[in-house]
C-alpha cells in the first residue's frame, strides 16, 4: 500500500465529514450513538471472536502483560463499552452552548459559543475499547475522527469499527465521520501526525516510546500524557482500615492501566501498624515489592533503586517509601510524579486540603483510590484520554475537552 495517498484520502474525507457532523443536530447524533450501541450489542460474538485472534497473536508474539491485559475483551468489558455509549448519549450536548454573556458600554452584547475542534486524530495501542470511546465522544462533540490503533488489536478494532459504520449508516450520516486506519504500517502514524491541512489535533494513547516519537515528529497540536506514575500517601492520621483498602485497590484492581498506583508512600509514624498487613495482602496477589531502606525494617522486600521512583510499571510491581511527614511526601511526588493522579489518606482535613493545593497533578484525591481517575467514573461517559498537559485541557478528556470556544458579538448597528 502507498501510505501517503491512502492517508491523504482519509484526511480529505475526514475534513468533509467534520463539516457535516459539526452542523448535525443533537437528536440525530443521539440517534446515531443509539444505533452504534445496538450494533455493539448484537455483534458481541463477532467482536469476541476477532479479539480472540488478536489475543492469540499477541501471546505467540510475546506481547507483555500490561498490553495483553489492555487488549483483552470479554462480555463485561463489552457491556462497559455499551454503557459508556449510553452515558455519552445522556450527557448534554456542548455544541452551540452560549456562556458569559455581558453587555459592553458600546452597546454590543458579548459572549462565547462552544464549537467542535474539527478533525481529531487518535493514535493508540492495545485497548480496543478506545475505538468506541473515542468515536462516541468525537461524534457527540461534533468532531470527525481518524483512529489509528495498534497492530496487536487490528482485528478487534475492525470489528468495533464495523459496528460504528453500521450505526452511522442507519442514522443517515456519513461513515467517514469515524474512520479506522486499516493498515498496520507504522508509516501511517508518521503521515497522520503531519497532515495539518486535514487534522486539527492529535491524541496519542500508548507507551512512552510512542508518545516521545509523536512529540518529536508531530506538526499538529496534541493532547497527551507520558506516564501514569501515581502515588498514594498514607498519613499518620489516616484511618487504618480505609488506608488498607485504598492502597490495595489502587494497585491491584488492574495493573496495566495508567491510574494504577505505582508508589505507596507511608508516614513513618504509622508504618509499623499497616505495612506488614499490606505486604501480606500484596504477597497473596503476587505483587513484587521494592522498598526503601526504612521499608525493609518492617517487611521482607528488595531494595528500591533510584530509578524505581520514576518507573511506571504497569505490572504487579510496587515501590514503597517511608517518609517523615506530609511535607516529605509532597516533595517526593513533586520530584518523581508524572502529574497524573495522586491521593492522600488522612482524617486531618487541613492536611488533606494542603495536599490537594500543593500536589500539581491533573487529579488529586482525598481518601479515594487512584483508580477513580477515569472518564466514566467522572461522569464523562468515557474518555478520549487523560491529559497531564495544562493547555488546553487537563485530566480525563470528555466532551467539553474536545471543544473550543469562539467569541460572539450581538449588536444593534453599533460602529466603532
Amino acid at each position: 500500500m502507498d501510505i501517503k495517498p491512502y492517508m491523504e484520502k482519509i484526511g480529505k474525507k475526514a475534513r468533509i465529514a467534520s463539516k457535516v457532523i459539526a452542523s448535525t443536530d443533537s437528536k440525530t447524533k443521539k440517534l446515531a450513538l443509539t444505533f452504534i450501541a445496538e450494533a455493539l450489542n448484537s455483534n458481541r460474538q463477532k467482536i469476541l471472536k476477532a479479539n480472540s485472534i488478536d489475543l492469540a497473536n499477541g501471546e505467540s508474539g510475546g506481547l507483555d502483560y500490561s498490553l495483553m491485559d489492555r487488549l483483552e475483551l470479554n462480555e463485561s468489558r463489552i457491556s462497559a463499552m455499551i454503557d459508556g455509549v449510553h452515558q455519552i448519549i445522556s450527557l448534554p450536548d456542548p455544541i452551540g452552548e452560549i456562556t458569559d454573556l455581558t453587555d459592553r458600554p458600546s452597546g454590543v452584547r458579548l459572549g462565547k459559543m462552544r464549537v467542535p475542534l474539527g478533525v481529531i486524530g487518535i493514535i493508540y495501542e492495545s485497548r480496543p475499547n478506545v475505538t468506541i470511546d473515542a468515536a462516541s465522544l468525537c461524534l457527540k462533540s461534533g468532531n470527525s475522527t481518524i483512529l489509528r490503533g495498534g497492530s496487536e488489536a487490528i482485528k478487534s478494532n475492525q470489528a468495533i469499527s464495523n459496528c460504528i459504520k453500521e450505526g452511522l449508516s442507519t442514522a443517515k450520516l456519513p461513515e467517514s465521520i469515524v474512520q479506522l486506519v486499516e493498515t498496520t504500517d507504522r508509516q501511517a502514524v508518521g503521515k497522520l501526525i503531519t497532515m495539518s491541512d486535514y487534522v486539527d489535533i492529535i491524541v496519542p494513547r500508548g507507551g512512552k516510546g510512542l508518545i516521545k516519537r509523536i512529540m518529536q515528529e508531530a506538526q499538529i497540536p496534541m493532547i497527551k500524557h507520558l506516564d501514569g506514575i501515581c502515588h498514594v500517601y498514607i498519613d499518620d492520621k489516616a484511618d487504618l482500615e480505609m488506608a488498607f483498602n485504598i492502597a490495595l485497590n489502587s494497585k491491584t484492581h488492574r495493573y496495566g492501566v495508567c491510574n494504577a498506583m505505582e508508589t505507596l508512600i507511608i508516614a513513618e509514624g504509622i508504618a509499623k501498624n499497616i505495612l506488614p498487613r499490606l505486604a501480606e495482602a500484596y504477597k497473596r496477589k503476587n505483587v513484587e515489592i521494592r522498598g526503601c531502606a526504612a521499608t525493609q525494617k518492617f517487611i521482607d522486600c528488595s531494595l528500591a533503586l533510584q530509578s524505581d521512583w520514576s518507573t511506571e510499571y504497569l505490572a504487579p510491581i510496587l515501590s514503597i517509601r517511608i517518609v517523615k511527614d506530609i511535607s516529605e511526601a509532597i516533595k517526593h511526588i513533586a520530584c518523581y510524579g508524572s502529574q497524573h493522579t495522586d491521593s492522600i489518606v488522612t482524617q486531618d482535613e487541613s492536611r488533606a486540603l494542603r495536599f490537594i493545593r500543593e500536589v500539581d497533578s491533573s487529579s488529586v484525591m482525598h481518601n479515594a483510590s487512584t483508580r477513580f481517575a477515569d472518564g466514566f467514573e467522572y461522569g464523562l461517559g468515557a474518555e478520549i484520554g487523560i491529559s497531564t498537559d495544562k493547555i488546553h485541557v487537563r485530566g480525563p478528556v470528555g466532551l467539553e475537552g474536545l471543544t473550543s470556544q469562539k467569541w460572539i458579538v450581538f449588536g444593534h448597528g453599533e460602529i466603532r
